[in-house]
């Protein structure tokens, strides 16, 4: 991710290298809020790109953090278990953390664990940025 010193965030979009099974888009969506786009497979195997991007986005401080989960076809419990732990890092960081677009897949892995009582999660993205939200599904 390509992100200014001065600014503490880019206000472009980039893209982390393409890893095995994940793509990783982090975009400026205004007002403070950035989107990490996921698209592919949220597994042991190949997550490190995502969580890598989000490791850096949390640590800059934005106020919002939204994760598109739109593209993402399978995710299992690393995937899960990285999406909890960018929750707490962010939650520490007081930046807001919000999940977005959630396939059915996805879906039935935070109903299937609990999980999902713990996350803000929003149809899509549009919904999930400060200012054109409509609230938590």
């Amino acid at each position: 991710m390509t992100m200014p010193a001065d600014s503490g965030l880019d206000t472009t979009t980039s893209t982390a290298p393409p890893g095995p099974g994940v793509d990783v888009v982090v975009s400026d969506a205004g007002g403070g809020a950035y989107v990490c786009s996921l698209g592919g497979d949220l597994d042991l195997e190949t997550l490190a790109p995502a969580a890598e991007a989000l490791r850096t986005l949390v640590d800059r401080r934005p106020d919002t953090v939204v994760v598109d989960l739109a593209g993402v076809g399978f995710c299992d419990s690393s995937g899960l278990n990285l999406l909890l732990r960018t929750r707490l890092a962010a939650g520490s960081a007081g930046v807001a953390f919000h999940l977005a677009a959630a396939p059915p897949g996805v879906m039935r892995v935070l109903e299937l664990t609990g999980a999902l009582s713990v996350f803000s999660l929003y149809p899509s993205v549009e919904a999930a940025v400060p200012g054109r939200n409509r609230g938590p599904e």
